[in-house]
């Protein structure tokens, strides 16, 4: 597999995907995959992944399948995302596996994986989008 920045088409390439070094390793309207290293920089206090970083990383891949699923004239934004955080990781990769529930005119659902290098499942997420048009800047 090859990586790229995590940009949806039309997008800003220096964004919080860019800062945390995020992977695309696969995008698509049908499915994304999004790799993070996990390290110091992603900890919370007491060294483990922080969980807003799981949840950030599920939105970001949702989000990122939402926008190719949509279209170019069409804009998604997130209105809701659950997480249940399954088991604790300290360091290797998180990889969040993001496949859609329901593609609809106005509304995407999308069912996020998210595992460790070893297949361990540490956090389970489903992300509600609203699609919108565009705004006629871009």
């Amino acid at each position: 597999m090859s990586t790229s920045p995590v940009v949806p088409p039309g997008g800003d390439p220096h964004n919080i995907h860019e800062l945390l070094g995020v992977e695309a390793l696969e995008v698509g309207p049908e499915r994304v995959v999004l790799r993070l290293a996990v390290d110091w920089r992603v900890h919370q206090p007491f060294g483990i992944l922080h969980g807003g970083v799981s949840a950030l990383l599920a939105e970001s891949a949702a989000s990122l399948g939402a926008q190719y699923a949509a279209g170019p004239e069409r804009r998604v934004v997130g209105i809701e995302l659950s997480a249940s955080h399954l088991r604790a990781l300290r360091d290797g990769h998180l990889t969040a596996d993001a496949t859609p529930i329901r593609l609809g005119r106005t509304v995407q659902v999308w069912r996020i994986d998210l595992r460790d290098d070893e297949g361990r499942a540490i956090c389970d997420a489903k992300c509600t989008l609203a699609v919108i048009d565009a705004p006629a800047d871009g």
